[in-house]
């Protein structure tokens, strides 16, 4: 199985090839299975249609077709003759809707920053059973056990986390996947912090520092998605108050909103709104549904 680690690094599929040669099983390698159609140009790596064509494998089952046109192709390539191989599109089989949807989701973020110049943006908003975003005194949140590791699975998905100074001068958050296992290896999570009047204090921001995080600072939260987008943030999650919330709001700056409102009885309610397939539909083993 390969794996992509980082960009620059070779493609999944050829990593997928080079483990079944050192292992030796690549003359045995008849079906190839890949998220995203296989590249077909010259980049920082080789094209995988090539390193395809010129395995043993005969068919390639591909989750979703590559939106960048740049790299696009792939599947064409591998069909050519002489030589080529079968090559079969998840959303052309109907009882493989869901799986394509899946895999549709899994690249919604990487395909807003290639082709949107920007991350794919997901709101998270926790509720009382009285609509208020605000915790008791005394408290940092109100939503159930359940509803705190799916925030924090999102949480560890993410590339960047938005706030704004006011939930870090009234909470002081720091930002944890402590109810769920870290990505072992992965770069500092970025941390924007909306801040029009340069309130930040010094000390927090030294301290997420030393925490890991790559602390950036914006005056201007319209700004915020093109500076995610060159630092190579693919998807970015807003965490803040109902100010910071209603800004991203009336700028149209989000992609998917997560609402989890508490309930007076029974679990927590979490509803989901998507203005594209959501990679949010990935986390739906939690029981509530996240269907977008």
């Amino acid at each position: 199985m390969g794996v992509h680690p980082h960009a620059g690094q070779p493609h999944a599929e050829a990593m997928a090839l080079k483990q079944a040669r050192e292992t030796g099983v690549l003359e045995q390698a008849r079906v190839a299975l890949v998220t995203l159609e296989p590249c077909n140009h010259t980049g920082r790596t080789p094209p995988c249609s090539e390193a395809l064509r010129n395995s043993p494998v005969r068919t390639v089952w591909i989750g979703a077709s590559d939106p960048n046109p740049q790299a696009a192709g792939g599947a064409a390539r591998l069909r050519e003759e002489p030589g080529g191989k079968t090559v079969i599109l998840l959303n052309t089989l109907p009882d493989m809707t869901d799986l394509a949807r899946d895999c549709q989701a899994l690249l919604a973020p990487f395909a807003s920053r290639v082709m949107r110049g920007r991350p794919w943006i997901s709101v998270k908003q926790a509720l009382d059973i009285h609509g208020s975003m605000i915790p008791p005194a005394g408290q940092k949140t109100f939503t159930s056990h359940s509803s705190l590791l799916l925030a924090h699975r999102l949480r560890r998905a993410t590339d960047a986390i938005i706030t704004g100074a006011g939930t870090v001068l009234a909470d002081r958050p720091r930002f944890t996947v402590r109810h769920v296992a870290d990505h072992s290896e992965r770069k500092p999570r970025m941390l924007v912090v909306c801040d029009r009047q340069g309130r930040l204090p010094d000390d927090w921001r030294r301290d997420m520092t030393q925490a890991g995080f790559e602390v950036l600072v914006s005056r201007d939260l319209l700004s915020v998605p093109a500076m995610l987008a060159e630092r190579g943030a693919n998807w970015a999650m807003v965490e803040g108050g109902p100010a910071l919330l209603d800004a991203v709001a009336e700028a149209g700056l989000w992609d998917d909103w997560l609402t989890i409102r508490k309930e007076t009885d029974g679990p927590d309610c979490i509803t989901l709104r998507s203005r594209g397939e959501s990679p949010l539909r990935l986390l739906r083993e939690n029981a509530c549904s996240l269907e977008s």
